[in-house]
């Protein structure tokens, strides 16, 4: 079930991340993607395990792909995904929601 459109106040511009390659990084077509933005600081746990400290969390239907270490634009700044988590209840709520933590 995805989020109400009055909650999706923003969209971001997402390159999933799709490995490196021998001139660096490779990232996927992007790809526009309605969400909430909140400028919030807050220490995560990236995907390689380190803490790390999240400057944006956005949330975003569940079932969107945003791979960690993707590239995202948002409010006109490219940053790098740090963590994603999915704190969905399985279709019981009407809120339920991907959150990612960009750098």
């Amino acid at each position: 079930m995805p989020l109400p459109d009055h909650f999706k106040t923003h969209t971001i511009l997402v390159e999933p991340y799709e490995g490196s390659g021998a001139y660096g990084t490779v990232y996927g077509a992007p790809v526009s993607v309605e969400c909430r933005v909140e400028d919030v600081t807050r220490l995560v746990r990236s995907a390689s395990g380190d803490e790390v400290v999240s400057s944006t969390t956005v949330a975003c239907d569940a079932g969107t792909v945003i791979p960690p270490e993707s590239r995202v634009t948002v409010k006109g700044r490219v940053t790098t995904v740090l963590a994603v988590s999915d704190p969905s209840t399985g279709g019981r709520s009407g809120l339920d929601h991907l959150e990612v933590s960009l750098a």
